[in-house]
């Protein structure tokens, strides 16, 4: 970046330095020019004024001056007079212009170039009461050779003023970069920070890129606690299966406590089956924002064919699931939306009492879809209601894994209501129950 602003602070420089010289070059010029048609004009109006051309005193005309010509041209073009040259030997002058203009009109000029001596020759002619014309021409550097003639001082020039735009430039780079590259080493700061001060136009970019940063910081923080409860999570039923295993191959065990450890291996097992699949579960969804297909789907019909399958597993436990509502059409993903009924289906059958009710209903409320599971089970504490969407987070450890909980399903059930853009509320009071609503 700092290269960047060098190269074009310098780039505009000489560009300046370019755009000066022509313009400056192009008006003194103009000016230039003006003033030497001017001069000839006085001058040639000075000479007739004067009355020495007339034919009488021709052989007594004497004009002499190495910078202006001087010449006399009779009505037919025949040259009487120059100052430069033998006027005998020139040839006739009634077919240059300005000659012509001046026998129209009274007066004209012109202007020659000479490619090879890059000079131009101004001429003024004026016609005098005889009918003759007098001319007067002065030769001046074109425009080409003045700017070829200041081309040296003009290097010399531009090349002080780009040395000195270089130090310029770093110097002002430095003064640019300095604050910004300040900013960069405090986005750990608190807001308001003296370096935020500086370009007060920064200020909604540094707040967006610190926020960024916080979240970067944050999410490589849920990473690194996540990594670390996936490994805690996977080696206690890893333990317990090791365990039985290393007392049934050391012939620990009786015949009995076989089938119970079997059995133990096979309740490990699962649990850690399903872990995985949770697992893996989440970091699907943690992608599926990006590429999710979504449908109109009747939440009804789902919830009904969810509520159907779980009954047999609350039966079990005495807990009748109800279930309230009508057709209701939403957008979203059908194996997204079954997974998110199970989920809170499951947890409202697993944290309940015996004997207990899973009241579920899907209609519309204030112009919303509206999913509502609730429970007269247990209850979550006010302390833990906000925590309880986290992953592997358990308010009761060991109720949780007793019924086979991983601590993933209420995280599983938030990806989804976010990648579905709805809202989940959570209302819970302990030894009374707890009612989850989905807001589509």
């Amino acid at each position: 970046m700092r290269k960047k602003i060098n190269i074009r602070l310098i780039g505009i420089a000489l560009i300046a330095i370019l755009v000066t010289l022509i313009g400056v070059t192009s008006i003194y010029y103009y000016l230039f020019e003006n003033q030497v048609r001017k001069d000839l004009h006085i001058l040639a109006e000075t000479l007739v004024d004067s009355g020495v051309f007339e034919k009488e005193k021709l052989e007594h005309i004497t004009f002499e001056s190495d910078d202006v010509r001087v010449t006399w041209i009779d009505e037919d073009g025949t040259v009487l007079y120059d100052s430069w040259m033998d006027a005998g030997t020139m040839e006739n002058h009634i077919e240059r212009p300005e000659i012509q203009e001046a026998f129209e009109k009274g007066n004209g000029d012109s202007m020659r170039t000479s490619d090879t001596f890059q000079m131009n020759t101004y001429y003024y002619a004026l016609r005098m009461e005889d009918g003759t014309v007098v001319r007067t021409a002065i030769n001046a550097s074109s425009g080409t050779n003045i700017f070829l003639n200041a081309m040296p001082t003009v290097l010399i020039i531009a090349t002080l003023i780009v040395v000195l735009c270089v130090v310029l430039a770093d110097f002002l780079t430095k003064q640019l970069i300095n604050p910004i590259a300040a900013i960069a080493n405090r986005l750990d700061e608190t807001e308001g920070s003296s370096s935020d001060e500086v370009y007060k136009e920064l200020e909604p970019f540094v707040q967006t890129i610190r926020l960024q940063h916080e979240n970067i910081l944050q999410a490589a923080k849920m990473r690194q606690d996540f990594t670390a409860s996936v490994s805690h999570e996977l080696k206690t039923p890893l333990t317990a299966i090791s365990g039985y295993a290393e007392l049934i191959q050391n012939k620990m065990t009786t015949e009995e406590q076989n089938i119970i450890f079997a059995g133990e291996i096979r309740k490990n097992s699962d649990r850690l089956l399903t872990l995985i699949n949770d697992i893996i579960r989440l970091s699907e969804l943690d992608h599926a924002e990006l590429s999710t297909e979504f449908e109109s789907v009747d939440l009804f019909a789902i919830t009904q064919e969810c509520a159907e399958l779980l009954k047999v597993n609350a039966t079990r436990r005495g807990i009748n699931v109800e279930l309230e509502g009508g057709e209701c059409v939403v957008r979203g993903n059908r194996d997204m939306l079954r997974e998110l009924i199970e989920n809170l289906c499951q947890n409202a059958i697993r944290y309940n009492n015996e004997g207990g009710m899973v009241h579920v209903f899907v209609g519309q409320k204030e112009g919303h879809v509206v999913l509502r599971v609730s429970d007269n089970g247990i209850g979550i504490p006010k302390e833990h209601q906000d925590r309880v969407f986290e992953r592997f987070y358990r308010v009761d450890k060991s109720r949780s894994k007793a019924t086979g909980g991983t601590g993933l399903g209420l995280a599983i059930v938030k990806h989804i209501v976010a990648i579905h853009s709805a809202e989940i509320i959570l209302e819970s009071e302990v030894g009374q129950g707890t009612v989850i609503t989905v807001k589509f």
